[in-house]
């Protein structure tokens, strides 16, 4: 049983990458999504094209930045395997609204424009994501990374196309809302992932995150799909494969 891990953040986490790759053993491959311009040429120095991809993108949290790396992003976008992480943060609120929205839009566009994958960061954002991809008509080549949604708002995105990627918060004692929501998610439109550094699954909460933790995403969800785990990673796996490699 192999897993792959699209999103986790090598770059930033406090041990070597290559430490945390050779503890994965059970990950066949990952990708490591920048947030802004120096995390994004990062990445792409991590990346070897086999076992570890990259995607370049500014993160809402540095959407005030936009504008001054638009251009150097644009011309890395190609070297990566898709635009991100990008999105909307209503919840921290780090960068000025209008400048996330218009930091968002310009990304979800690119991606458009180079027939790249977009990974989506939504919090406590979910109408303007919503109405940002569909005014983009992007959504079949948008995840939404570490889904977080309940019912209502899953249904409201997997009707316009989206995927979906879930993290440790599937995992969580405190997860019910986002359980029901996967419970809607075909396991095909689907991908799991760590987020490393952050948001590690039971029984590592105190713990940065890491790759090797993956399964246990798996895990959870095989239970809310009633799915055993070794079909939950070979789905995810090929979701995976889809999205970043097709």
């Amino acid at each position: 049983m192999t897993w792959v891990d699209p999103h986790c953040h090598l770059q930033l986490a406090d041990a070597d990458p290559s430490e945390l790759l050779e503890r994965a053993s059970d990950v066949d491959w990952v990708v490591v999504p920048g947030v802004d311009l120096e995390t994004s040429l990062q990445a792409l120095a991590l990346a070897d094209g086999r076992r570890v991809l990259a995607t370049v993108g500014v993160h809402p949290h540095e959407a005030r930045n936009w504008e001054s790396e638009r251009d150097e992003i644009a011309e890395l976008a190609p070297r990566g395997v898709g635009i991100g992480e990008i999105g909307l943060d209503y919840y921290r609120d780090l960068s000025p609204r209008a400048l996330q929205r218009a930091a968002f839009r310009d990304q979800l566009e690119l991606a458009a424009q180079l027939d790249l994958p977009a990974v989506v960061h939504c919090r406590d954002a979910f109408a303007d994501v919503f109405e940002l991809v569909e005014a983009t008509g992007t959504a079949d080549r948008v995840v939404l990374h570490c889904w977080t949604g309940g019912p209502r708002w899953t249904k409201r995105f997997l009707d316009l196309g989206v995927m979906f990627s879930f993290a440790g918060p599937v995992a969580f004692e405190t997860g019910d809302t986002v359980r029901r929501g996967a419970e809607l998610v075909p396991p095909d439109r689907a991908t799991v992932e760590t987020d490393t550094p952050y948001l590690s699954p039971p029984p590592f909460r105190d713990e940065p995150n890491e790759p090797a933790h993956v399964a246990l995403v798996g895990f959870a969800l095989a239970g809310v799909w009633g799915m055993s785990p070794d079909e939950v990673a070979r789905t995810t796996s090929a979701t995976a494969t889809r999205i970043y490699r097709s």
